[in-house]
C-alpha cells in the first residue's frame, strides 16, 4: 500500500483538533423539499448535504448527477472536466450548463479545451451543505451557459462537525481528508485538506494525483455574514483517451489499452473569494467578489495518425489565465402594486477573463513540432437584471424578468488576421406564471430567452490557422429560446412529485469536433422533452427517488439529428438507514443509445450501471464500504463516430466508432472519524 495517502492524516496534530461548537442549522429534506410557494418553474429544486454524501460515485463531476436527468461521463483522463449531457445536449464539459460555487463560476470562457469549459475537480464534497438547481432560460439572474440549466454549490459557513477520513480502494485508490471548523468569539476558521491518487484500470496507469485546499473564515451568522474563502486544487495525470472501435476487435489493444502513451495533462485552480449577506426589515442584500488564477497544460490525440502518419497527431491544448468578477443583488419584500404583494430582485454582474498564452500546438510525445495558434485574450462582461414576482391572488403569482448583458473581446493572436476587438450586447426577457396550490399541487407556465457567449478567438478570426482560407468571424453572443409547462405536488404525504414538459431552441449549436477536441459553432437548433421525477422521505431512514427524462434534438435547417444528444434517461436509488447504526444506499442510472452521426445512420450503446454504498455508523465513527458499477457492466462513458488512422491503414483513414469504456466493479473502502 502506497503511503502517501496519510501525508494529510497529521492535520489534526496541527489543529489541535479542537471541537467546534455544535451549530444549529437550518435542515433541508433536500430534493424531497416541500417547494409550494417558492419555486419558480417545476424543473426547480435543491439537494441537502445527506443526499450529496450517501450516493456513491466513480469521479468528483458526478455530485452533479443529483440534478434530474443531468448525466456525467468522461472520455480521458480523470483530471480533465467531465462530460456533461442534459435535456438534449451533449454539453461537452459545460458549454449550456452553468456551474457556480457560492457567487463564483466555475465555467470557464474561451478556455482552451472548449467552450464553457467547467471542471469541479476542486470543490471537495464533504464542504458542501447544499446544491441548488434550476433548467431553463427563465431566470433573471443567470446569464451565460445557463440554457439548458444552472447548480450552484452552497458551502457550509461552519462545519456542524470535524472530520478526518481515509478512503481505499481497488486500482491503487486512496483518498485522505481533515476538515475542521475552530470557532472564535469573532467568527470561525474552518480549515480543510484533501488528497488523492488514483490509477484506475487502464493498461497505462492514470497516476491521478490530486491536492484540494480550502481555508475560510466566517463571521455572522446565517442571515447577516461575511465569509472569506481561498480554495486550491492541483493535478497531474496520465490519460486513456477514446480510441477506434477497429483496434480492440483486432486485438491490438483491449477495452483499457490506449494508441498514444504519452497523452495527459496538469491543471490548477486558485481563487480567493468573498461573499456578503445582509438582512433587514424591507429585504436582503447579497454580495460576492472573486480573484483567482487557473492553469490547464493538456495533451491529447484522438485520430492517432490521420493528419501525420510519421509523428501521430497528438495536440496541446494550452490555457493559462486569471479571472475575476464581482456580483451584487437587492431582494425588496415590502413592496406592493394595487395592494397586491410584490417582491423585487434586481443586481448587477461583472466578470474579467485575462488569458497570456492560449494556445493549439502540434506535438508529439508531449514535444512541440508546431504551434498553430497563440493568442492573449482579454474578455469583459457587465450584466444587470431585474425581477418582480407579484402575488396577485392567494392562487396565481407571477415573474416577469429582464436582463441585459455587455461583452468585450480583445484578441492578440499569433496569426495578425485574426487579431481584433468586438463589443456586443443582448437583452432577455423572462416570463413566468404559477397557478395554485390547489389539493397541494402547483402549475407552471414559464418562456424566455437567454444566450451563451462564443470563443474569443472566434469572434475575431478571419483566417483559418490551420489551411489560412479565409472564414467569417462567428457570432459572440448566441441568442437561445425556452418554454415550459410543469406540475409539482405534494398531494401525497411524504411525497414529492414534479413533472415538466419543455421546448428550447438555439440560434447555433456549439457542436463536438471529436478531431479537434473542442467545440465550434453550427446550424441552429431545437429540443423539446419531459421530465418526470419522485421523491419519498416518510421518515428519516428511508428515501426513494426516481427520475426519468425524455428528449429530442436536431437541426433547424437541415431536420438532421444533433449529435450525442441523449434520447432517454434515467436515474433512481433507495437509502436506508439512520444517524447510527447500520446503512445502506443502491442506485441506477441508465442513458440510451443516442446518434452519433446527424444522419442518424450510426448510435451508440445504451449503458445501465448500478452501484451501492453500505456501512455502520456508531458514536463518532463510520466504516462504509462502495460498490461502484455493482455489475460490472461492459459499457462505454462515451462514443464518438469520426475519422481516424492506425499504423498501416489508407492514407484517407477509417471512419470508425471511438469508445471510452466505463470504469470495471471496484470496492473502495472508508473509515470516518466526526468529532
Amino acid at each position: 500500500m502506497n503511503a502517501r495517502f496519510f501525508l494529510p492524516l497529521c492535520f489534526p496534530l496541527l489543529l489541535g483538533a479542537q471541537e467546534a461548537s455544535q451549530l444549529e442549522s437550518l435542515v433541508v429534506k433536500g430534493k424531497a423539499e416541500n417547494l409550494l410557494g417558492k419555486a419558480q418553474t417545476s424543473s426547480q429544486g435543491q439537494s441537502s448535504a445527506r443526499e450529496l454524501q450517501e450516493r456513491p460515485f466513480v469521479r468528483r463531476g458526478e455530485l452533479l448527477e443529483v440534478v434530474p436527468g443531468l448525466i456525467v461521463t468522461q472520455h480521458s483522463g480523470g483530471g480533465k472536466a467531465n462530460q456533461y449531457f442534459l435535456r438534449g445536449f451533449n454539453l461537452d464539459h459545460g458549454t449550456d450548463f452553468g456551474i457556480f460555487v457560492d457567487g463564483m463560476p466555475v465555467n470557464m470562457r474561451s478556455h482552451g479545451h472548449g467552450q464553457g469549459y467547467a471542471d469541479v475537480n476542486f470543490i471537495i464534497p464533504e464542504l458542501v451543505e447544499q446544491l441548488d438547481y434550476a433548467k431553463g432560460p427563465y431566470y433573471a439572474e443567470l446569464g451565460d451557459f445557463t440554457t439548458a440549466g444552472a447548480a450552484r454549490f452552497n458551502l457550509f459557513r461552519v462545519l456542524p462537525q470535524g472530520l478526518a477520513s481515509l478512503t481505499i480502494g481497488e486500482n491503487d485508490f486512496y483518498r485522505s481528508l481533515i476538515a475542521d471548523s475552530i470557532l472564535t468569539d469573532q467568527g470561525a476558521l474552518t480549515l480543510a485538506v484533501e488528497y488523492g491518487y488514483f490509477d484506475g484500470p487502464w493498461a497505462r496507469p492514470d497516476q491521478l494525483q490530486r491536492w484540494n485546499g480550502l481555508v475560510r473564515y466566517v463571521t455572522g451568522d446565517e442571515f447577516d455574514f461575511t465569509s472569506v474563502t481561498f480554495m486550491g486544487y492541483d493535478a497531474s495525470w496520465n490519460a486513456t483517451d477514446q480510441v477506434p472501435r477497429r483496434a480492440i476487435k483486432r486485438g491490438l489493444i483491449d477495452r483499457f489499452g490506449n494508441l498514444d502513451s504519452t497523452v495527459g495533462g496538469s491543471s490548477h485552480r486558485y481563487s480567493l473569494s468573498v461573499d456578503h449577506r445582509n438582512e433587514d426589515a424591507s429585504g436582503v442584500t447579497t454580495a460576492s467578489a472573486y480573484v483567482g488564477t487557473y492553469h490547464l497544460d493538456l495533451f491529447s490525440n484522438f485520430t492517432l495518425f490521420l493528419d501525420d502518419p510519421v509523428r501521430g497527431d497528438q495536440f496541446n491544448q494550452f490555457d493559462d489565465r486569471w479571472f475575476s468578477g464581482a456580483n451584487v443583488e437587492r431582494k425588496q419584500q415590502d413592496l406592493s402594486l394595487f395592494d397586491r404583494p410584490v417582491e423585487l430582485a434586481y443586481g448587477a454582474q461583472t466578470r474579467q477573463d485575462l488569458i497570456d498564452g492560449l494556445a493549439l500546438r502540434k506535438t508529439s510525445r508531449r514535444e512541440t513540432l508546431s504551434t498553430v495558434r497563440q493568442d492573449d485574450v482579454f474578455e469583459s462582461s457587465l450584466g444587470a437584471y431585474g425581477q418582480a414576482e407579484i402575488r396577485w391572488t392567494d392562487w396565481m403569482r407571477t415573474q416577469t424578468g429582464l436582463r441585459g448583458d455587455l461583452y468585450h473581446f480583445d484578441v492578440k493572436s499569433s496569426l495578425a488576421a485574426n487579431s481584433g476587438t468586438a463589443w456586443d450586447t443582448i437583452v432577455s426577457p423572462k416570463l413566468g406564471l404559477v397557478l395554485g396550490p390547489w389539493n397541494e399541487t402547483e402549475f407552471y407556465l414559464n418562456g424566455g430567452t437567454g444566450f451563451h457567449s462564443n470563443d474569443a478567438r472566434g469572434v475575431t478570426t478571419t483566417m483559418d490557422p490551420a489551411s489560412g482560407d479565409r472564414v467569417d468571424p462567428v457570432t459572440p453572443l448566441v441568442r437561445t429560446y425556452g418554454a415550459e409547462a410543469g406540475i409539482r405536488s405534494q398531494r401525497i404525504q411524504n411525497l414529492t412529485s414534479t413533472f415538466s414538459l419543455w421546448y428550447l431552441q438555439s440560434d447555433s449549436e456549439l457542436v463536438y469536433v471529436g478531431d479537434a477536441g473542442t467545440n465550434e459553432p453550427g446550424d441552429a437548433s431545437e429540443r423539446y422533452g419531459i421530465e418526470w421525477s419522485n421523491y419519498w422521505r416518510p421518515g428519516d431512514l428511508l428515501a426513494l427517488d426516481t427520475e426519468f427524462s425524455l428528449s429530442d434534438a436536431y437541426f433547424i435547417p437541415t431536420g438532421e439529428l444533433v449529435p450525442n444528444s441523449v434520447p432517454v434517461t434515467f436515474s433512481g436509488g433507495v437509502t436506508l438507514g439512520g444517524a447510527s447504526g447500520p446503512f445502506g444506499t443502491l442506485r441506477a442510472r441508465y442513458f440510451s443509445p443516442r446518434p452519433l452521426t446527424p444522419d442518424g445512420n450510426f448510435e451508440s450503446k445504451d449503458a445501465f450501471q448500478l452501484s451501492a454504498r453500505t456501512g455502520y455508523r456508531k458514536g463518532q465513527w463510520e466504516m462504509a464500504l462502495e460498490a461502484l458499477n455493482l455489475l460490472d457492466a461492459r459499457d462505454n462513458d462515451i462514443e464518438y463516430f469520426y475519422t481516424s488512422r492506425l499504423n498501416g491503414e489508407p492514407a484517407a483513414g477509417v471512419d470508425d466508432f471511438h469508445v471510452h469504456a466505463v470504469e470495471p466493479r471496484q470496492l473502495r473502502l472508508s473509515f470516518i472519524y466526526k468529532w
